[in-house]
């Protein structure tokens, strides 16, 4: 690792922070749950298989349209458990607060993460609290660890990805990103974009209830679903092509991107699950997803190919390919 200092990007969900944590932390921590750098480690106890999973919320502001820390927090770590097919069941929660933080504010956070942890039909059974001095943390940032049962319905398919299997997302792509940018820069939308913070186990639920041919997911969040493709295809024998025509874009999100030249498939997610499916089960799977209140938008955006080993290309609207990139650093810091 021949970085000196840390940088924003580091933390980004792009390639910059993928070396690091290949360069830094595998070299030291690497076992086999933690070298498969899912979003969860599936880790096997006495015959049963458990997900484990943790992540820190620091996203800035605290609250924004259609969610806060709170909702984020409980949701980001269910759907990082869902992903890996399993059901999550216990959280916990640590609180790194700042001296000086409103009461009123810390209250009305947590009430928002009780009412998040009903919906997603989990509990919160430890936790953490630590107060620093005023100045040395910005507000508020929350800690959320969470374990789930292995398999959630009939689990993820252990047959390989192969050549043809669906690509699939969840719904629109880019609202969380833009509900943030909205929020801290305070412009002016003519529609107001919410975040589309929510957990998905039910969703997921649902699908892996009726489905065998579920081959792997994610839910795109840091680096969106550009970088979680590019994970799904680096180092395999197999590539992907996405047709941009097909995907499921606000037209409010559309319109942002336009004006800063953003890529919506660069942008985060908080609410969607991009997955990988059998062929002959892609109407099936679609349309469990549109079903559910979460998937409404759910769309069939691309293909797994034989040929572009390593690579997603995309189809553009115009009828030219082009290949796919996970963001190097940071598009838009401290929305998760």
């Amino acid at each position: 690792m021949n970085d000196r200092i840390i940088t924003l990007g580091h933390g980004a969900g792009g390639e910059t922070m993928r070396r690091f944590i290949r360069d830094l932390f595998l070299h030291d921590f690497a076992n086999p749950a933690l070298n498969a750098l899912a979003d969860a480690a599936l880790i096997d106890i006495d015959g049963r298989q458990l997900a484990f999973t943790t992540d820190s919320y620091v996203v800035k502001p605290l609250e924004f349209p259609g969610g806060d820390i709170g909702k984020l927090a409980v949701c980001g770590t269910v759907n990082d458990l869902a992903v890996m097919g399993a059901r999550p069941l216990f959280l916990s929660a640590g609180f790194i607060i700042e001296e000086g933080f409103s009461v009123a504010t810390l209250e009305h956070i947590v009430h928002s993460m009780a009412e998040a942890v009903c919906a997603a039909r989990v509990q919160i059974v430890t936790g953490d609290t630590k107060v620093v001095p005023r100045g040395e943390c910005d507000g508020l940032f929350i800690n959320t660890s969470g374990v789930g049962l292995c398999p959630l319905g009939h689990g993820l398919c252990t047959r390989s990805i192969a050549t043809g299997d669906a690509i699939l997302i969840s719904g629109t792509l880019g609202d969380h990103g833009v509900a943030i940018l909205g929020a801290r820069t305070h412009w002016s939308f003519k529609t107001e974009i919410p975040s589309d913070c929510a957990s998905l186990n039910g969703l997921i639920g649902n699908v892996l209830e009726i489905s065998t041919g579920v081959k792997w997911m994610r839910d795109p969040t840091r680096g969106g679903l550009a970088a979680a493709l590019s994970e799904l295809v680096e180092g395999q024998g197999f590539g992907a092509i996405i047709h941009e025509t097909d995907l499921p874009v606000r037209e409010g999100v559309r319109a942002v991107c336009e004006l800063l030249g953003f890529d919506p498939m660069h942008l985060a997610n908080e609410g969607k699950v991009v997955a990988v499916v059998d062929a002959r089960e892609t109407e099936l799977v679609l349309q469990t997803m549109r079903r559910h209140e979460l998937g409404h938008e759910a769309a069939l955006i691309g293909r797994i190919t034989a040929d572009g080993a390593g690579a997603v290309r995309v189809e553009t609207e115009v009828g030219g390919v082009r290949r796919l990139q996970r963001p190097a650093g940071e598009l838009l810091p401290r929305i998760c």
